[in-house]
């Protein structure tokens, strides 16, 4: 089995982190989703302006065709509502484990303050936490993001047991 991995949640939950440390504790590449937007649509969001579906499409396509074309892989996508989970699937050329970053708004409100260099404004979280369709247990492994790195990389190993490459 080819691992393909989508890291997912709203934007400042962690997904570059947790991305970054998980493909370096399985030896495999991790990708951010953030570089697969279209040029208009980190326009949008740098402006303070929601995306749509329709702004949407292209991206989640976009994100299928790593996983389709670079696995063993782990993609950073927010995948917010299952609808794009279910484009992200149908594109994907094989099973796709999620796993869901979750925290309270405070919490990633704060990261989404601190960090820099971001394109994506802390005004837009709530419209984040608006569109997300939490996945349930049959979809998705969540976890809780306040715990250290390393522990949250060290707890989420044994979901992805039997499909690392």
């Amino acid at each position: 089995m080819t691992l393909r991995v989508v890291i997912m949640g709203v934007s400042g939950c962690g997904k570059s982190s947790v991305g970054e440390g998980l493909a370096a504790r399985l030896g495999i590449p991790y990708r951010d989703g953030d570089d697969l937007h279209p040029a208009a649509n980190v326009a949008k969001m740098r402006a303070g302006i929601p995306l749509t579906d329709a702004d949407r499409w292209p991206w989640l396509d976009a994100v299928a065709a790593v996983l389709a074309q670079e696995a063993p892989v782990i993609v950073g996508c927010s995948a917010l509502r299952r609808v794009y989970r279910d484009r992200i699937r149908a594109g994907a050329g094989g099973a796709v484990r999620f796993i869901h970053l979750s925290g309270s708004r405070d919490v990633i409100a704060a990261r989404m303050a601190a960090r820099k260099g971001h394109y994506m404004p802390v005004a837009l979280l709530d419209s984040q936490f608006a569109t997300l369709e939490p996945p349930g247990p049959e979809e998705a492994v969540t976890i809780d993001i306040e715990q250290s790195l390393p522990r949250l990389i060290d707890s989420l190993l044994p979901a992805l047991q039997g499909e690392m490459p």
